[in-house]
């Protein structure tokens, strides 16, 4: 978990729950990890103090008495300096999911999840300084979803924990090869081709098949040489496993390099276009 700052401005996070434990036990966990935290049980006495007070970040369950949380979400993204939101919830039907995207939460979490992670969660979104740039939905339904995501390294914890919700029905194996070739190839697209630019965007699509799933990446870069990806471990001598690393340092990228090779490995299909700057690939589900 990263702790907030000392000797700043503490900062907001409103928790909104009518399970009165959990909003207590959220609420000391977060002011016992430095931060100025407050309860609220319904979402009509949220949105009033929202209203009247400025917070960071807002802690957002769905199913609440008075107002729901979709409706104080909405309400939320019409303020000028609106909070980042978090929703949580055990209501993972996809009409709930995509309604939460195209609201642009900041992040989903499925409940129930221990409290102990959900502080981790609300810390780590509250470190990251960068502006939270909107995620544009041009389809959502639960058969196929496409977004345009901003290039922001951030953005694969978020994208993420909107979609891997969707396939919340499949096998643990699954969905973990599946998400863990999804962020390696969504990263890869938003360091390479996006140049760690939020101005550029990346286009992403997931299908769902009653046989496959099937995931497209754009990036908006002109694409690449298989042949010279010096940072990459694909193109490595074998006898110089790692020389990819010292390129990646030189270059300033993230540490790894093994996404195309770890990506090929998790799922059925891996499939670039010509001038691969796009890729597809998918997962059979057997029958």
């Amino acid at each position: 978990m990263i702790m907030p700052t000392t000797g700043k401005v503490r900062k907001r996070v409103l928790v909104v729950d009518d399970d009165r434990a959990l909003n207590y036990v959220l609420v000391e966990m977060l002011a016992a990890s430095g931060y100025d935290a407050n309860g609220e049980g319904d979402g009509l006495a949220a949105i009033r103090r929202i209203e009247r007070e400025q917070f960071d970040l807002v802690l957002l369950d769905i199913g609440l008495p008075k107002m729901s949380g979709l409706e104080v979400l909405k309400l939320i993204r019409e303020r000028r300096l609106s909070p980042r939101v978090i929703v949580m919830t055990a209501d993972d039907t996809p009409d709930t999911i995509l309604s939460v995207v195209k609201d642009q939460a900041y992040q989903y979490i499925a409940k129930p999840t221990a409290p102990k992670a959900i502080v981790e969660i609300v810390s780590d979104a509250l470190a990251r300084e960068s502006e939270v740039l909107p995620i544009e939905v041009i389809s959502a339904t639960q058969d196929w979803v496409e977004l345009l995501v901003p290039c922001q390294l951030e953005a694969a914890d978020r994208i993420q924990s909107f979609l891997g919700q969707l396939n919340a029905n499949l096998s643990e194996e699954i969905r973990d090869s599946v998400g863990r070739a999804f962020r390696e190839l969504f990263l890869n697209a938003v360091e390479w081709g996006g140049r760690l630019d939020p101005k550029h965007k990346v286009r992403i699509a997931y299908i769902r098949a009653h046989r496959m799933l099937l995931y497209r990446i754009q990036d908006p870069g002109p694409g690449f040489n298989p042949e010279n990806l010096l940072h990459a471990a694909v193109s490595n001598d074998p006898d110089k496993p790692y020389a990819h690393i010292v390129v990646r340092e030189q270059k300033n990228l993230r540490p790894g390099g093994f996404g195309l090779l770890m990506a090929r490995a998790m799922v059925d299909e891996l499939i670039y276009n010509e001038a691969h700057n796009e890729v597809i690939f998918v997962k059979y589900l057997g029958e």
